[in-house]
């Protein structure tokens, strides 16, 4: 394994505060087309990635998120750009495959000098009409569920350093 992407694994963070300055097109293009080379099961590719970068429609997922999580601030983070993952909601691995895309989207956008962190309660908000409506409009298929989300956009601030790693963490058995 290149020392290049273990040191963009293991230096990674979640970034929780945002410059309000848009990622470019071709950056987020680099970071969604990282998400459709993440495995699927049987290849299928069954996810779904929707980014959102309209402020109207961005205060919106805020609102809705914020309800389900039963707060007033904004669930991701104030970030310019909000990529949505969604997946067949009767899928035996559609959890497994958008977390995939997922994650090969937050370690794309690293490598590329953009913050990520995963947001959760995707699942919720697009399990509601209002969510239904919205996945309607967005042209997405019947039957899916979110995933996930991530906030993305450039830090505000320099990453942290990684907490030292348990002592328990792996067994190798041979």
């Amino acid at each position: 394994m290149e020392k290049e992407l273990l040191q963009t694994i293991k230096t990674r963070r979640s970034c929780r505060r945002y410059q309000q300055k848009q990622v470019p097109d071709e950056l987020l293009q680099q970071v969604l087309e990282a998400g459709t080379y993440a495995p699927t099961a049987r290849g299928l590719q069954s996810p779904y990635i929707v980014a959102v970068q309209q402020p109207e429609l961005l205060r919106k997922l805020a609102d809705m998120n914020a309800r389900i999580m039963g707060v007033s601030s904004n669930p991701y983070y104030d970030a310019p750009t909000y990529v949505l993952v969604f997946a067949p909601d009767e899928g035996k691995n559609s959890l497994q495959d958008g977390s995939c895309v997922l994650e090969n989207m937050m370690l794309a956008a690293h490598a590329l000098g953009l913050g990520s962190c995963w947001i959760n309660r995707e699942r919720e908000m697009f399990a509601t009409e209002e969510g239904k409506a919205l996945m309607k409009e967005w042209g997405l298929p019947d039957g899916l569920m979110g995933v996930g989300a991530l906030a993305l956009g450039y830090p505000a601030v320099a990453p942290g350093e990684a907490k030292p790693r348990k002592a328990d963490y792996v067994r190798l058995i041979r």
